[in-house]
């Protein structure tokens, strides 16, 4: 019989490269061709206008979607993004990940992800609490703790999750906190959560560098991206004992090779909203940031920010991806070619958000709490865990670190859907 149609829904350069991704590593454990179309595409998507009323009385109407990929391991899990440059194709990349990533970490989960097109900095607080309500009614048919337990991404945020939650609660008829993860922890949020990527970001940094014998407290380090996972990130590894010689947000970045002082860098952000003309160096731009010459090189913001153009300017030892698919495959090829970078890939590297989400779950389902320092201790083993089966996978077959990670998560889905088999 001829091969399945290839879906068409999902267009975009993102989900063409997440499925670059999957054949490569499908090709390297030889999967069955009657499994390929069955793992790689989307289980389902969900497209929802969201109609909401504006402060001057106006009416405005939002499109957002969801996309679940993989239901076969358990609920589906994944962020919701607020982003003007949001689309479907990018959602069902993005959930394509975090199947892996799940995977990968052990998680009962599968992979989710949504979005909204906006711009919530154009939004009053009463429009986003309209809009995040709105969109979380819109979910309701496809939504719930065993069902699909969204998160805050790019644009959104534990108070958005809290109105989420509000709003499915008040639909069941009861305080249901397991229904979404990353919210307030008078709401039933995790202690350590809100640091929770940036810190797994860190200490999978630390791990490798001490891989390699090079001592962290003599690392430099340049970070793409200074919201929420890249703060995190420099915090933590400011506390490690690193050098952060450079941070960027979209408004541009700033330089300093005697190190940034980065509380005064969080505490410019939190009064101004956004780096620029923050005094603690020499601005830089995004582009220059990813040639610095430095130890470490987070690229911690949005999606293949490394390509063909400009992989060969990269001057560091170590890039970690702290952001989901920040590097395209053909720099990935070329970077591999090269071989005096170590890459930590996205669904290893930033998979402590979606680990303390988990335990955020479970601790909502047993309405029992941890500490954060028995949450973050949690955290290393489930990263040791993962970091070691990386490390076995690359050894063991001589691949990459980025195809040992994809065909772990991906041979681990594959499997529980070949245990489950095919419902006629």
């Amino acid at each position: 019989m001829s091969k399945a149609v290839v879906s068409q829904l999902y267009n975009s350069e993102f989900f063409k490269m997440a499925c670059r991704q999957f054949d490569v590593a499908a090709d390297a454990i030889s999967l069955p061709e009657d499994m390929r179309d069955r793992t790689k595409y989307p289980r389902r998507a969900l497209c929802v206008a969201l109609p909401i009323r504006r402060d001057d009385g106006s009416v405005v109407v939002f499109e957002g979607y969801r996309v679940q990929h993989n239901l076969s391991t358990g609920p589906a899990k994944g962020g919701i993004r607020f982003h003007q440059d949001v689309t479907i194709g990018e959602v069902a990349a993005l959930a394509m990940l975090m199947s892996w990533k799940c995977a990968l970490a052990g998680l009962p989960y599968g992979g989710a992800k949504g979005g909204v097109i906006v711009n919530p900095g154009l939004l009053s607080l009463g429009e986003l609490e309209r809009l995040s309500r709105r969109y979380m009614q819109e979910l309701l048919p496809v939504i719930g703790p065993q069902v699909d337990v969204p998160a805050p991404d790019v644009g959104t945020n534990e108070q958005i999750m809290g109105w989420m939650l509000d709003t499915y609660s008040t639909h069941v008829g009861h305080h249901e906190p397991a229904v979404v993860t990353g919210k307030p922890l008078a709401l039933g949020g995790s202690q350590g959560r809100r640091e929770a990527t940036g810190v797994g970001v860190a200490y999978l940094i630390k791990r490798y560098l001490e891989d390699l014998g090079i001592p962290i407290t003599s690392a430099t380090v340049a970070i793409q991206g200074f919201g929420n996972v890249g703060s995190e990130t420099a915090v933590a590894l400011a506390g490690y004992g690193a050098k952060i010689i450079a941070i960027s947000d979209y408004t541009g970045g700033i330089f300093n090779a005697n190190g940034i002082n980065i509380a005064k860098a969080l505490e410019y952000v939190r009064s101004q909203k956004v780096l620029h003309d923050f005094g603690g160096g020499e601005p830089i731009s995004n582009d220059d940031l990813l040639a610095l010459p430095c130890t470490v090189l987070v690229p911690g913001a949005l999606e293949r920010v490394i390509t063909a153009a400009n992989v060969g300017r990269l001057r560091c030892r170590v890039l970690a991806e702290a952001a989901n698919g920040p590097t395209t495959d053909e720099a990935d090829r070329l970077i591999e070619a090269r071989g005096d970078i170590e890459v930590i890939p996205d669904i290893l590297c930033n998979s402590g958000g979606v680990i303390v989400s988990y335990f955020e779950w479970l601790q909502n389902l047993q309405h029992y709490y941890w500490t954060r320092d028995e949450v973050l201790a949690k955290l290393t083993v489930v990263l040791d865990r993962a970091k070691e089966a990386v490390e076995q996978q690359k050894l063991k077959f001589k691949f990459s670190r980025r195809l040992a990670a994809l065909t772990l998560g991906i041979g681990r889905v594959v499997e529980a859907k070949q245990r489950r088999g095919l419902f006629p």
